[in-house]
């Protein structure tokens, strides 16, 4: 028996424990399944006779993102606040980020000068966009907190 037969065995008995609706559920991303699993899930779904079209998305591939090589940093924080305020709005944005160092200065805090703080990282080909992000959050942060320089004429007695 070759690998495929096996998973497909396999996959047919798991799939025979599951209700209808999580059947129905799995068919409706049948296109995110691999081959064995769909043939498994379509045999299933024919002996129960349940009228579920497998969702193959055709039109749409999937897809995947290709490994760009290393990661780069695009910022570093002292403070563990501000590092995560930072990759969340990258999150938010859809880049894929994470904080190097995170868990052992989580663990030890002095450690944090010595690894040089929690250095925010992304893929290559996100940096621009991560650096612009990031410049802009900075910038909004300084004017939600309000300019306190005053310009020539701004006096009031």
């Amino acid at each position: 028996m070759n690998q495929y037969e096996t998973e497909r065995e396999r996959l047919s008995r798991q799939y025979a424990e599951f209700s209808d609706t999580a059947l129905a559920e799995l068919a409706a991303d049948a296109g995110l399944l691999t081959d064995a699993a769909r043939d498994a899930l379509r045999s299933e779904l024919t002996k129960r006779s349940l009228p579920v079209d497998l969702a193959l998305s055709a039109n749409e591939p999937i897809q995947q993102r290709q490994i760009s090589g290393p990661l780069v940093m695009v910022k570093r924080f002292r403070d563990m606040p501000e590092a995560q305020v930072a990759e969340s709005i990258l999150d938010s944005a859809g880049i894929d980020c994470f904080l190097a160092d995170e868990n052992t200065i989580r663990m030890d805090w002095l450690w944090s000068n010595l690894l040089g703080g929690f250095k925010l990282m992304v893929r290559p080909e996100d940096l621009d966009a991560a650096t612009q992000l990031l410049d802009q959050a900075n910038v909004s942060e300084s004017t939600e907190q309000g300019d306190t320089t005053k310009e020539a004429g701004d006096e009031r007695e």
